[in-house]
Parts: C-alpha cells; sequence; structure tokens
C-alpha cells in the first residue's frame, strides 16, 4: 500500500527514512528500495538520491538508528546492574529479545548483512551495544567473585545467543502460543552460560 505523506521542506532524508522504517516492519529488508520510499514521501524516484546513493546506503542509516535504539533500550534494562548484575543481566536479556520481537523488520534490516554492520556508523552503534553487555558480564563476573579476563569473548557468546533465539522467535519457530515460549527459553540458556563460566573460573 503506497501513503504519501507531504514532509517540510528541507526534512525529506528523515521522512525516506521514516518510510524505509515502514517498508521493514510490512515486509523485511527485502521489501525495501529507494522507489518504494520515494512513493511513500510522494517524491520523484529521483529525490531520494539527494541524500542516499544507493539502497544500502538508506538501508545503512536505518540500521544505524536501530543500534542506537537497540542500544537504548538494553542500556535502561541494565540499570547499571541494579539491584545486583545477576538480576539486572536477565533483564537486559528480556529487553534484546523484546526489541526483536516487536521491530523484526528493523532488527533483520540490522543483522542480515554483515556489509551493513561493516559499514562505518552502523558498526559503531552495534560496538556500543556490544560494550553494554560486555560491561553488564564484567559486572556479573565480578559479583560472583570470578576474574573478568575473556570477558568481551563471554559477551560476544551472550549476544549469539539472543540472536539465535531472537531470529528463532521471529521466524515462528519459538512461539509461545504453541508451547515454546522464547523467554524462558533464552532466561535459561543465558543463565547457563554464565554459570558455566563461573564455575570454568572456579576451576
Amino acid at each position: 500500500m503506497t501513503i504519501k505523506r507531504k514532509y517540510h521542506h528541507g526534512a525529506l532524508k528523515e521522512a525516506l527514512v521514516e518510510a524505509a522504517l515502514e517498508l521493514l516492519a510490512e515486509g523485511g529488508p527485502a521489501n525495501l528500495s529507494l522507489g518504494e520510499a520515494a512513493k511513500r514521501v510522494g517524491v520523484t524516484a529521483a529525490a531520494p538520491y539527494r541524500h542516499f546513493a544507493s539502497r544500502e546506503d538508506l538501508l545503512n542509516e536505518v540500521a544505524r538508528r536501530g543500534f542506537l535504539s537497540f542500544g537504548a533500550a538494553i542500556e535502561k534494562a541494565w540499570d547499571e546492574g541494579r539491584p545486583d548484575a545477576a538480576a539486572a543481566m536477565w533483564r537486559m536479556c528480556a529487553a534484546y529479545l523484546a526489541f526483536a520481537r516487536e521491530e523484526p523488520g528493523l532488527y533483520a534490516a540490522m543483522f542480515g548483512s554483515a556489509a551493513t554492520l561493516a559499514s562505518e556508523p552502523s558498526a559503531d552503534a552495534a560496538d556500543h551495544a556490544l560494550e553494554i553487555l560486555w560491561r553488564s558480564v564484567v559486572a556479573f563476573l565480578q559479583q560472583r567473585g570470578a576474574p573478568a579476563q575473556g570477558a568481551r569473548k563471554l559477551a560476544l557468546q551472550l549476544w549469539a545467543l539472543a540472536h539465535g533465539v531472537a531470529m528463532l522467535s521471529i521466524s515462528g519457530h519459538l512461539d509461545a502460543a504453541k508451547g515454546l515460549d522464547p523467554a524462558p527459553v533464552l532466561d535459561a540458556a543465558a543463565r547457563n552460560l554464565m554459570e558455566a563460566a563461573v564455575r570454568r573460573a572456579e576451576g
């Protein structure tokens, strides 16, 4: 469905990003093109090129903003490790999954292409989100009296775990309506991963 909207002079870039988010929500990355975004905004097919050299440029900008929102969501859930690092980490995992389930098209665009993650603005925003995970892992290990050595690798493992559960949820393989609620799956797996790390540290 094409929805034409007026935009204020000088705000075409924002209007195109908004249209791209709509297209992603409706059909994922495959649904996104500069031409379709232009139709949504109500401008000529050539107009988007004033701001985006290609579909990939538009996708990279959307992914960058997605990672910024994603990072803000998990940082809010982390809440500086209150009331304790373990409780905050499980809350953060839940926020991770909630973001992916609420914004499946955007989430797929963020992680769907190595080229998107290689784009410097997107990469910087993604690295910031990973930094939040890393800090939470360090805090968890310190709370349990374990050394923080290897915390970054552990954070990557936690991210991979969360991403896997999120993708299974988005694709419908994990569905609470079918008795396969992804939330407890991620929670239990994350707890097992972190507890195993503590046991290894204890030797």
